[in-house]
């Protein structure tokens, strides 16, 4: 297949995975595909030992790094150290939290006793997200993307040097062109079926408008659609409309080679396209994830309102982390509560396959949508 974004990155197939798993980016690469690993959770430390791992395991096929530098956050310059961040979170957040827990069985002894970290959120600021493109462009990828907000002129600018395509989530058609104008070279285009971070608008309407807005604004930059695409048919409808491929992330979290945990992966597979809901619970910013008692709780009347990204974390974090732990050992409360980010598709992910038979079963799926579509066209 040949479309600009193949072109653009040289790859085979324009079917790109997003994946915290450099096991399933190197084998939907092998396969035809773009892997793109998420780097917001590594330091540059490990994110030089997962690239020198693709490295040694791709083959010489094409893959890319996906960062986060998002325009609007609390701290976005860092200069709170870690007990002022600390100050920044009320005690009620803490108490609802604690409640939560309890009211699932869950003990809340020590549960705040953990430390911050030195340089919290440092990923999510240009200081950190700029350390870690140093790191990848070391490596032979062929795009670096941003979230959450036009890419800062550093990454355009490095990339540029390298022959790296640029590419940017976006929400909108006003977000789409203020990406163009801060010089990206393809947009993914999200709608809010997606898993993670995403906006309000669906995709069968976003992408279109946004495809529109390039073309009056005679912005040639090619369109990756994002946002509920977990198949071969609805990547062929997306293309019909205009996009030159797809970007995807929840369908690889129940793929063999994942590192989603058994508890939450269980609870993928058997979850309807009902069973997501978009919540500003975890991050600070809205995200889809699995609806559970843990998302319903942030959404009732009393409830207190999300802190702004990061402090959000501060709450959520030691929280899902010690329900995590104990779905994993089985504790019932725990798997009740457990969440995780995914997508309305996720009602169409019923069965555990490896990586390459997810793109195979993609080409396969469109290859059909395409034969179906000539014979209505005559």
């Amino acid at each position: 297949m040949k479309t600009d974004i193949c072109d653009l990155t040289g790859c085979e197939f324009p079917l790109f995975a997003f994946s915290h798993c450099r096991d399933v980016v190197v084998e939907v690469s092998k396969a035809g595909g773009f892997g793109v690993l998420g780097a917001v959770g590594h330091t540059p430390e490990s994110l030089e030992i997962e690239l020198n791992w693709i490295d040694e395991h791709i083959d010489g096929k094409p893959y890319g790094v996906d960062l986060i530098v998002p325009t609007s956050m609390a701290d976005r310059e860092g200069s709170l150290r870690p007990e002022e961040l600390l100050d920044r979170v009320p005690d009620a957040h803490r108490r609802h939290v604690e409640r939560i827990l309890a009211e699932n069985g869950i003990d809340t002894a020590g549960l705040w006793d953990g430390a911050i970290p030195e340089g919290f959120g440092d990923n999510l600021r240009e200081s950190g997200a700029s350390q870690q493109m140093e790191v990848a462009m070391r490596h032979p990828i062929r795009a670096i993307i941003n979230a959450l907000g036009a890419p800062p002129r550093f990454m355009v600018d490095a990339a540029r040097e390298k022959g790296i395509a640029v590419g940017a989530l976006t929400g909108s058609r006003e977000h789409a062109m203020k990406n163009v104008d801060a010089g990206v070279d393809f947009l993914v285009v999200s709608g809010t079926e997606a898993g993670g971070h995403c906006g309000e608008i669906s995709t069968m309407v976003v992408v279109p408008e946004v495809l529109e807005t390039l073309r009056k604004e005679g912005a040639q930059v090619p369109v990756l659609a994002a946002g509920g695409i977990v198949t071969g048919q609805q990547m062929a409808g997306c293309m019909m409309m205009g996009a030159a491929g797809v970007w995807t992330g929840s369908v690889w979290l129940t793929t063999t080679e994942a590192e989603t945990l058994p508890s939450i992966k269980e609870k993928m597979l058997t979850a309807t396209s009902r069973q997501t809901v978009r919540s500003k619970s975890r991050t600070g910013k809205y995200t889809r994830q699995l609806r559970s008692p843990w998302t319903d709780a942030w959404m009732e009347e009393d409830a207190p309102e999300p802190l702004p990204m990061p402090l959000q974390g501060l709450v959520s974090g030691p929280a899902l982390n010690r329900i995590d732990k104990l779905a994993e050992a089985g504790h019932p409360g725990a798997k009740k509560l457990a969440t995780y980010w995914v997508g309305q598709g996720v009602g169409m992910m019923n069965d555990s396959l490896s990586a390459r038979t997810v793109v195979q079963n993609f080409m396969e799926e469109f290859a059909s949508a395409v034969e179906n579509f000539n014979k209505v066209m005559g």
